[in-house]
Parts: structure tokens; C-alpha cells; sequence
């Protein structure tokens, strides 16, 4: 679940985890991936968003792990707490998309968050599923957005500014022609799934203010949200549901990322 983008980091509010932390998140990125990769399996035409939220459930019911995201408390006053064990978004819907009798068709992308808890920590990753006969330019899309995240991915290493990373992710997906939606962005993640610091796509005057230097034991979500027809984002009616202003697409990956000593480790990639 993405973080709202409302507002400066602490650095010095980042707890770094410690080998045995990450052993223990690394328990529960694997069953993230469980999960995702089980959604993926029945993801095509006919299935309904249900019915891959209950997929989901079914990971947690085998494993003893909590869902992070059911009940979490909504961003607005008068809205219900989020009523699903996943996200499930499709096309237009960006993030935070509430499970329900809507049915996938064909040519359809359906991006599915998930995040659990066991044993006290997190873990949190999406993928976007291409369902069927995909058109081009969507393909790109999701080929682009998975891309970014490869891209941070791939860069993170201790000592450099977090600046750094967004830059790099930001203006891979602006010159593939695709937005990078700005209004949610990556976290912490430990103990609890929204933990400091915040971690943009992309470069502002407010990151440069507040950047982060990377360490050993920073645990991040990092989770690009791309874009067809601009960046502009509206929430739905249900108070949940993100979509895009335009109509247009919306693909997003995150994975959760551990920085090491030399590099970096994916936690829920399932190895």
C-alpha cells in the first residue's frame, strides 16, 4: 500500500534493521510472493477482483501471517477502513483499488498489491498482470514501469543520496514517454508497512531539502506507479480507489529492498 506523498521525511527517524531483522522480513516477502504468484495464475478473463483478493486470503490462512492492509484506516474522514486482504487495480485504477464483482476481461491490467506480517515484520510488493491480448502501448507501459523499479533497484548502494536513485528512475520513464504519477511514493517498512523515510520516484525541491543517505539496514518499499496521458491523479467515490485523470492506464511494481554492505537484496522476489 503506497504512501501518500503529504509530506517531508526524518532521517533520523530511520530505524536500520539488523541481519536477523531481515532474515525475518525476508520470511515475509516470500510469502508476498507466494501470494502475488497465485493471484497471477488464475488472473485471466472471467475471474473477478474478488476472487483474487480471496487467493490472498488463502496465503494467510495457511501461513498464520496478518494482512496489512484489511482495516487499515482510511485517509478522509467518513470513509471505512480498507475493507480487503490486497489492492486490486485495473487499468484507469492506479493504486489502492478495492476488490470486488468487478470481472477481468481481456487486454485488461490488473495491478495487485499485497503486504503481510509475521513474526512482527513486513513485507509489501505489486506486480501488474497483463491479462490476454494486451494493446502495444500498454505493454510498454508495464515493460517501462518494471523497468524503474530495476533501475533503483539496480543503483542502490550505500552512500548515495536517495536524490540519486529518483533521478535515475524518473527520467528512465519520462524519456520511455510514460508519467510518473507523483501524488504516492515508496517507504520504510520494518515492523509496521509505512515506517520513515519516504522514498519518491522522482526529484523534487522538497527531496533535495530533506535526502537521504543510504546505509546498511535501511529497508525500503520502493514502488513506482507510471502513467499513460499525464500524471494527474483523482481519487473515486469510494474514497479508496485512485485513478488516473485522464482514463489512460496505470501500471505499478514495488518490491521490498534491504541495502547491504555492497548493494542490495531483494526480500520479495521469493528467494
Amino acid at each position: 500500500m503506497a504512501a501518500r506523498n503529504d509530506g517531508p521525511s526524518c532521517s533520523m527517524a530511520i530505524c536500520l534493521k539488523s541481519t536477523d531483522q531481515i532474515d525475518h522480513m525476508r520470511q515475509a516477502g516470500r510469502l508476498v510472493h507466494e501470494a502475488l504468484q497465485r493471484c497471477r495464475a488464475i488472473c485471466e478473463p472471467g475471474v473477478t477482483t474478488a476472487r483474487l483478493d480471496q487467493e490472498a486470503e488463502e496465503v494467510l490462512a495457511e501461513s498464520g501471517a496478518i494482512g496489512l492492509f484489511k482495516n487499515y484506516p482510511a485517509p478522509s474522514p467518513n470513509v471505512p477502513p480498507f475493507p480487503a486482504v490486497t489492492c486490486v487495480s485495473v487499468n484507469e485504477q492506479v493504486v489502492h483499488g478495492i476488490p470486488g464483482d468487478r470481472v477481468v476481461a481481456d487486454g485488461d491490467l490488473v495491478s495487485i498489491d499485497f503486504g503481510v506480517r509475521i513474526n512482527g515484520w513486513c513485507g509489501d510488493a505489486a506486480t501488474t498482470i497483463l491479462v490476454g491480448q494486451v494493446r502495444p502501448a500498454w505493454k510498454k507501459l508495464c515493460q517501462v514501469t518494471e523497468h524503474v523499479l530495476q533501475v533503483a533497484i539496480e543503483n542502490l548502494r550505500p552512500g548515495r543520496r536517495w536524490s540519486e536513485i529518483a533521478r535515475l528512475m524518473q527520467n528512465y520513464a519520462e524519456e520511455s514517454g510514460v508519467s510518473v504519477v507523483k501524488d504516492f511514493v515508496g517507504h520504510g517498512i520494518g515492523e509496521q508497512m509505512h515506517e520513515e523515510p519516504k522514498v519518491p520516484n522522482f526529484v523534487s525541491k522538497e527531496l533535495l531539502r530533506h535526502d537521504i543517505t543510504l546505509e546498511p539496514g535501511m529497508v525500503l518499499a520502493i514502488e513506482p506507479m507510471c502513467a499513460l496521458g499525464g500524471e494527474q491523479v483523482r481519487l473515486g467515490a469510494d474514497g479508496w480507489t485512485v485513478v488516473t485523470a485522464s482514463g489512460e492506464p496505470a501500471a505499478h511494481y514495488e518490491h521490498t529492498v534491504a541495502v547491504t554492505e555492497d548493494g542490495c537484496e531483494v526480500l520479495t522476489d521469493g528467494g
